[in-house]
Formats: C-alpha cells, sequence, structure tokens
C-alpha cells in the first residue's frame, strides 16, 4: 500500500483484542523482517513467540501477559516493513492502550527489546492485580459519556467501577469489580443502551483496581531508558505529546488506572488536518472504531 505523499498521516498502533492465532502469517511470507522482529523478542523473553503466536500450543496467546509482547512485536513488525519500503513519514503516532508502547518504540523513545520487557511486566503486574473472578470489563453500547458515568455511579456500589475505553461513538468500555460489572450490564437497558455484555477478560484494565500495580510498574519504568520521540505521540491518558521522558513514564504509569481516549485522539487527528489514518498491526479493530468516530479522515490498514 502507498500513500500519497502529499497527504498528511498519522498512524496508530492496535493494542490487546486484536490478537488471534497465526495472525501476520501470510504477512511473514513475504516480508522476512516479520520474523526477524519476533526472534528479537523471544530472545528477550526466552520462549519462541513466533510459535505462540502461529499455533498457541499451551492456549496461552488471550493471557494478558503474553497478548502484550505479542501485539507489540506485531505491531513494530509491520512497522519495520512500512519503513523498509521508504513510505512517508507520519505526522502524528498513537497507540490504544498498549499500543502506545509500539508507538513510542516507532518514534525511537523507546528501545524495541526494552519495550518488550516493559509490556512483559506490564502483562505480569496487570494479571497478578486482580485475582481471577474479582474483576471485569464490559462492552456497552448506545450511551453517550454522560450516561455512561450515571450508569457506572448506580451500579458502583461502593465497588471500582469506570469508563475504561472510550473507543468511538456510542461504544465504551467499562471496567471495575465484576459484581459491579454485571450489576451494570442489567442496569443498561434502563439508561437506554443498545447492548451491554461483559467481555471475556480477567484483567479490569484502565481502573483504579490496578493502581497498584502502576505503582510497581513506575520502579521497572524508573529504570527503563526512555529518550526523547523523534515524531509526536498522543498519549492515552492526557492527550498530550510529551517530549520530556519523565513525562512520558508519568503518562504511561497513570495509563495503567485512567481510561483510554480514543474518541478524542481521532478528534484531535481531524483538527490537525490529517488525510488519513492507517493501523499499522494485524487486524482492523481500530480501522472500525475509527470510521464510526469520525467520516471525515479515513482509516485504512497496512497489513490486511
Amino acid at each position: 500500500m502507498q500513500i500519497e505523499s502529499a497527504k498528511k498521516i498519522a498512524i496508530v498502533f492496535p493494542g490487546q483484542g486484536s490478537q488471534k492465532i497465526g495472525m501476520l502469517a501470510e504477512f511473514a511470507e513475504k516480508h522476512t523482517t516479520v520474523k526477524t522482529t519476533f526472534d528479537e523478542a523471544s530472545t528477550v523473553l526466552g520462549y519462541d513467540l513466533w510459535d505462540l503466536v502461529q499455533n498457541d500450543p499451551n492456549n496461552k496467546l488471550n493471557q494478558t501477559e503474553y497478548t502484550q509482547v505479542a501485539m507489540l512485536a506485531a505491531d513494530i513488525a509491520a512497522w519495520r516493513v512500512w519503513c523498509e519500503q521508504n513510505q512517508q513519514i507520519p505526522s502524528y503516532l498513537a497507540g490504544h492502550s498498549l499500543g502506545e508502547y509500539a508507538a513510542l518504540v516507532a518514534a525511537e523513545s523507546l528501545d524495541f527489546k526494552d519495550a518488550i520487557t516493559l509490556v512483559s511486566n506490564r502483562g505480569r503486574l496487570m494479571q497478578a492485580a486482580v485475582p481471577d473472578g474479582i474483576g471485569g470489563m464490559a462492552a456497552i453500547i448506545g450511551l453517550d459519556n454522560k450516561k455512561i458515568s450515571q450508569l457506572c455511579d448506580a451500579a458502583r456500589e461502593n465497588e471500582a467501577l469506570s469508563p475504561a475505553n472510550f473507543n468511538s461513538i456510542g461504544q465504551t468500555v467499562i471496567a471495575g469489580n465484576l459484581t459491579a460489572i454485571k450489576r451494570a450490564v442489567v442496569l443498561s437497558k434502563e439508561y437506554g443502551a443498545k447492548l451491554a455484555k461483559v467481555l471475556p477478560m480477567s484483567v479490569p484494565s484502565h481502573c483504579e483496581l490496578l493502581k497498584d500495580a502502576a505503582l510497581e510498574f513506575a520502579k521497572i519504568l524508573q529504570k527503563t531508558e526512555i529518550k526523547i520521540p523523534s515524531m509526536p505521540v498522543i498519549h492515552n491518558h492526557d492527550l498530550k505529546i510529551h517530549t520530556d521522558p519523565n513525562d512520558i513514564r508519568n503518562a504511561l504509569v497513570k495509563q495503567l488506572y485512567n481510561p483510554v481516549r480514543w474518541v478524542e485522539t481521532i478528534e484531535f487527528f481531524v483538527k490537525e488536518g490529517i488525510s488519513e489514518i492507517v493501523e499499522m498491526g494485524p487486524g482492523t479493530v481500530l480501522t472500525g472504531l475509527n470510521k464510526r468516530i469520525t467520516k471525515l479522515v479515513p482509516t485504512v490498514n497496512f497489513v490486511d
């Protein structure tokens, strides 16, 4: 896929939810860089990440700790192919949740191997933060932000419950204690939701239940080298472009227990005059979300 050089583009990297067994198999047949990238990650991790992604012999791909490194490697493999083809340098980068780490690697703020170590630890801490069966997430379709807030207030009952991902217009994911999540799903019809369903995720991402994990993760980040990005990266937590390494660390810590503001990220691109958004990774999750956010700027997928 070639982008017209006159266009002002943004590149976005997907996170958890885009993984599937066999992803990038056809892409890897055309581009040896894909397997090389996974081999680099495998060296850091001590296990064969490509085999896990292609075959998932031990049913680990959908476990947070493994999903995160798999998606980071997939995103960066696609990015490296993009660069090899001398494709256009984007005006902005962003990533959805975990995808933010791929954006920082692409911007040369994080070394790829360091990022693999980071997200492996991130996934491990997230997985350990909340015992199985205690936390959960649910997708709510058809409510605006005000109604989502009211729903969470009504269903919380002194437990953790809040918006986690503002994914597209009228599509929000909430996270917190599983009992509160289930109450919210039942109550959602009273608030006008078209659909509400509990998601098959044991880790309640982007909510207060991960604050302790974030404190531990902050210690790891302090030991990780972070450089000034070579390209602007829009951060999930505050929609800002950070250049100071400590500000980037802070944004990554806060991202763990604050919502992903994806709708506002895409709206920012529209305001900045972006002509096209490229989803840099497997699947078309972000392409689908972006189409529901704006009709003004098309999103295309580089891999699929």
